[in-house]
């Protein structure tokens, strides 16, 4: 026997901590918030002073941070449901960070189109980034099962 503890599998998923990543995410989101809405407040003619970056504008902030942790607790509990790391998680991620963005327009419709906007485009990054992070075989393994072969003719015995 070796000291050296057995490689677990790469098929193995790990879960993913929902609260941690929601926290994270939102606080980050946050502060992106912060940093447009200090823009808003400074390109905006007010008599506010600086005052208006939480009073007029301090709205984008609560959004940015609400969608940022929306879109990681969903796709950690997607992920954690599924016990798989795809762009499915991504999609609905971004469907739910995109619903509370149209929802602060308060529009259904607003919303909805705005959680597929979202979805498809963390869909899409997610799913390229699994693609780009792959070998040459891997690649054309995948290819080779998206793309259905040309089935050969039966040749019968004349």
């Amino acid at each position: 026997m070796s000291g050296t503890p057995p490689e677990p599998a790469e098929d193995v998923y790990e879960p993913k901590p929902l609260l941690r990543n929601a926290t994270t995410i939102g606080l980050q989101a946050g502060m992106v918030g912060a940093f447009v809405s200090a823009v808003q407040n400074a390109l905006g003619s007010h008599s506010r002073g600086a005052a208006g970056f939480l009073t007029r504008s301090g709205g984008t902030i609560g959004t940015f941070a609400a969608m940022g942790a929306a879109f990681a607790f969903t796709e950690s509990a997607v992920a954690n449901q599924r016990e798989t790391n795809d762009a499915l998680n991504g999609i609905a991620g971004g469907c739910a960070a995109g619903f509370l963005a149209g929802l602060r327009a308060r529009s259904i419709p607003v919303a909805l189109g705005s959680c597929v906007v979202l979805g498809a485009a963390m869909g899409t990054f997610d799913y390229a980034g699994e693609i780009a992070g792959r070998s040459k075989e891997e690649k054309e393994e995948k290819r080779r099962k998206f793309f259905k072969s040309v089935p050969q003719p039966v040749h019968t015995a004349e």
